[in-house]
């Protein structure tokens, strides 16, 4: 049950995370980036707004790094190859990763990197909590196991199936262009820690 929910969910998560620059042009997400940014320089301040701004930035930076989008500068100089090939393959290049989608893609990633930077400068307040949650689960499960009181696995199934469409909802959360509260960021780690401490506290394991 657990890997049907597992494969449906991803399988959604990355048809519509594929979707979505299909629909939404890159202006679109940009202005959702500049109004979140905004929201967040009333809420936070100006230079932690500012310092989540150069931290998705960054984390953008990265991501181009691992891209297999090829970038001009990649390319061979003209003593290796002809240079009508490399003015053909420059110009491939070009229709192929410069076209409205991709500029949308590159959007959506600007503003997911926001969203996990946000979440990012939530993270110090929120640890505590996370990890206290996490090992509540494991001396419930410890404290059944003294006791010889039987694990329940439906409940473990039940709690790791909503760990995982909570997670999927999570990352779309990130990329969708809608505005988003503030507080919403700071409540994907405490449902998450949540519902794997409880699915912890029912785990089985099987000899």
């Amino acid at each position: 049950m657990i890997r049907v929910v597992a494969v449906v969910s991803l399988l959604c998560l990355l048809a519509l995370v594929l979707y979505l620059p299909s629909v939404h042009p890159a202006q679109r997400f940009l202005a959702q980036l500049r109004a979140e940014h905004e929201t967040m320089s009333a809420f936070w301040g100006d230079a932690p707004a500012s310092r989540i701004l150069s931290r998705a930035l960054s984390l953008q930076d990265s991501a181009r790094e691992v891209t297999p989008v090829p970038s001009p500068s990649d390319a061979p100089s003209a003593s290796a190859v002809d240079s009508a090939v490399a003015q053909e393959m420059t110009s491939l290049n070009r229709r192929l990763f410069g076209n409205a989608y991709f500029r949308s893609i590159d959007a959506l990633v600007l503003l997911a990197s926001y969203r996990l930077s946000t979440l990012l400068e939530w993270l110090p307040w929120l640890a505590a909590f996370c990890v206290a949650a996490l090992v509540d689960g494991g001396v419930v499960r410890l404290t059944r196991s003294r006791e010889f009181r039987h694990h329940d696995p439906e409940a473990f199934a039940a709690f790791s199936c909503l760990a995982i469409v909570a997670g999927c909802a999570a990352v779309v959360g990130f990329v969708i262009p809608v505005t988003l509260h503030p507080l919403s960021m700071p409540g994907v780690p405490l449902l998450m820690s949540l519902l794997l401490g409880r699915a912890f506290a029912n785990f089985h394991h099987r000899a």
